[in-house]
């Protein structure tokens, strides 16, 4: 169960410990800054004590990518402290109009069930996250795959905050297979972050480590096994619908409006990678789409 709790790692950085962690670091003796801001406006609440409980003033708010649970924080934060709020390119415009997530998941005009705080955050005014506005000494890290332009960061203690790049094994063990925007710029990001070295690395749904290459790999490994199972179930050709069907039943999910739109959208993405390195390709019959693997 998270608490919330407060964990020092370094002389000026620390992480929130909670669903999706948020990084408060020091960047003189009175201001912080938040690296994303949780799930929703009482997971900003949260982070609003924590700085107040240490006399801090908090500037700005720097997002590792724009899913809900990452910037749900944002809006009640940045009302409360007018810090700014920084998102990389897509990101910052998905952050300034949050109906885009439902919208690209859904691939039109979102019904009522997907308009939730899960996968549609508040509305806050972001700006473009671009080296020059960072605080001194840190590195921005490009993290694309997961999400569009997701990026980390390397602070001056020599930390690294990773957003999504990676999950647990526990969790890729119990689902098998998880939202991906983009699964060859996500291996690519990958084998990137296996070369990383640092003090510490703060992914957002793992503990925080020293070392992340084991990991990485577990989860390049976990992206070929569904391209893997995606090819021998299009061994006969079939609809997107019926693939969708066969993922669910292969890796036990349990389908509910969430769950389509996000896996859905995952494996419409699994589905144009397969495509590119031509290794499955699709017909029309009948007025059907049918994938197939070659």
């Amino acid at each position: 169960m998270f608490m919330y709790e407060l964990i020092q790692i370094s002389e000026n950085d620390y992480y929130i410990d909670c669903p999706a962690k948020i990084g408060l670091v020091k960047i003189n003796d009175t201001d912080v800054v938040a690296i994303d801001s949780g799930n929703d406006k009482d997971a900003g609440k949260k982070v609003l004590k924590h700085v107040e409980a240490n006399g801090w003033k908090l500037v700005a708010i720097y997002n590792t990518h724009s899913h809900a649970d990452h910037i749900g924080g944002n809006k009640l934060i940045q009302e409360r402290t007018g810090c700014k709020v920084y998102a990389k390119g897509l990101e910052s415009c998905y952050t300034n109009n949050p109906i885009l997530e439902p919208m690209t998941l859904y691939g039109g005009n979102p019904f009522k069930d997907i308009e939730n705080k899960f996968l549609m955050a508040a509305e806050c005014t972001s700006e473009n996250l671009t080296e020059d506005v960072l605080p001194e000494s840190w590195e921005l890290i490009n993290l694309p795959g997961h999400c569009f332009e997701m990026v980390g960061f390397r602070t001056k203690d020599n930390n690294v905050f990773l957003g999504d790049c990676v999950s647990s094994k526990e969790t890729l063990e119990k689902y098998g297979i998880g939202y991906l925007w983009d699964p060859e710029a996500y291996i690519n990001t990958l084998e990137m972050v296996k070369t990383l070295k640092a003090n510490m690395f703060i992914p957002a749904h793992v503990a925080a480590s020293n070392e992340i290459a084991e990991l990485a790999q577990v989860n390049i490994d976990a992206v070929n096994e569904v391209c893997s199972k995606i090819l021998e179930i299009c061994k006969n050709k079939l609809s997107f619908e019926d693939l969708l069907q066969k993922i669910f039943e292969i890796y036990g999910l349990s389908m509910n409006a969430q769950q389509y739109v996000l896996i859905g959208s995952t494996v419409r993405s699994y589905l144009s990678y397969l495509y590119k390195q031509e290794r499955v390709e699709f017909v029309f019959e009948n007025s059907y789409m049918l994938w197939h693997s070659l």
